[in-house]
């Protein structure tokens, strides 16, 4: 009795070390670090492709953001898509972040696509094509994403000014029509649906936001899946792992939804940060080893949340933009020179 006991603890400690369904990393500038020359290198200093390295230390779903018509065409669909069939080819899920805009789309930025309409039910009317556009172009290339994002941190609204804060009614439209043109396509099998917002440690913000959605009646509970949020210790010294436990288990236990953590960074390096770090932070250094802490941290605080499903690090591999828009230098887990740092096989063990 004593053996199969112990058998069995053992067995829920293995569980819970892998307790996550998506275990990602945002991968979108693979393609532009490629240009530019680098070569990327497993932890051994074997060169190999990013989705093969990605891939051998654990990691089993790629994000990637799609812009409308980005200057240059980086980003945009027809990139997308063929970064979607690398990551196919070596077995990864793929997790598409629609922006809803020619360039980033965040709390700072959401501006509506050049050339589509700004009324709300020519925009409506756009937005359920687009969606059903590229959902039938990822279907006829092959790729059937697992999660599509329905905008990116849309805290503020999306496609403004149609779809500020100040119009409730405008969102809710909106985002029903984004859903609505993924249902509707030929995907098969359908993705979850996302919604995408920053600051995941703050259950006011996320309470606010989605009574303000749901009263409105015209975007439905069934119109969504999941709610993602963006983690980062580097911005607000609010932003603990108890508030995002409290935080995620408030969303899961009102709403319903799974949820997910798919924005977060450590850095290795971050000799001036702007920002007091959070409290349970602290401890933390900053080196791969604080990268493999902070991870595994985020990851227990998730998968010990109801419907708590997955975690993604944002651009691990950016290195030529290593502090990924914030005060730190440095927040890759690649070195300078492409090489992977020892923190990236902690995917293995969430």
């Amino acid at each position: 009795m004593f053996v199969s006991s112990f058998t069995a603890l053992l067995a829920g400690l293995s569980t819970a070390n892998a307790a996550l369904q998506y275990k990602g990393v945002d991968w979108s500038s693979v393609i532009v670090e490629e240009r530019a020359g680098v070569n990327y290198k497993n932890a051994n200093g074997q060169a190999q492709p990013l989705e093969r390295i990605l891939a051998d230390s654990g990691v089993n779903t790629v994000r990637q953001r799609i812009w409308v018509t980005p200057s240059g065409g980086v980003y945009n669909l027809d990139y997308n898509i063929q970064l979607a069939r690398r990551a196919k080819a070596v077995g990864l899920g793929v997790y598409v972040n629609l922006h809803f805009s020619d360039t980033w789309a965040d709390p700072a930025h959401q501006t509506i696509p050049s050339g589509w309409p700004s009324d709300i039910d020519g925009l409506s009317w756009r937005l359920y094509n687009y969606t059903l556009e590229v959902s039938n172009r990822f279907q006829d290339a092959g790729v059937q994403p697992t999660i599509i994002s329905i905008g990116n941190e849309i805290t503020p609204g999306l496609l403004w000014p149609t779809g500020k804060t100040n119009n409730w009614g405008n969102i809710a439209r909106l985002l029903h029509s984004a859903s609505a043109g993924i249902k509707d396509s030929n995907l098969s099998p359908k993705p979850k649906i996302m919604l995408h917002l920053d600051n995941g440690w703050n259950w006011d913000t996320q309470k606010w936001w989605y009574e303000s959605l749901l009263k409105q009646g015209a975007f439905l509970t069934s119109d969504y899946d999941q709610m993602g949020v963006s983690f980062y210790p580097f911005y607000n010294e609010k932003a603990t792992l108890a508030n995002l436990r409290t935080s995620l288990t408030n969303m899961a236990n009102t709403f319903g939804k799974e949820v997910l953590v798919v924005e977060t960074n450590w850095p290795t390096s971050c000799p001036q940060p702007r920002y007091q770090f959070p409290s349970d932070a602290r401890s933390i250094p900053f080196s791969a080893t604080g990268q493999t802490n902070w991870l595994q941290q985020v990851a227990n605080v998730v998968a010990s949340v109801p419907r708590g499903v997955g975690l993604f690090y944002w651009e691990p591999a950016w290195i030529h933009n290593a502090g990924l828009g914030s005060s730190c230098a440095d927040n890759c887990m690649f070195n300078p020179s492409g090489q992977a740092l020892s923190s990236l096989s902690v995917f293995r063990n969430i």
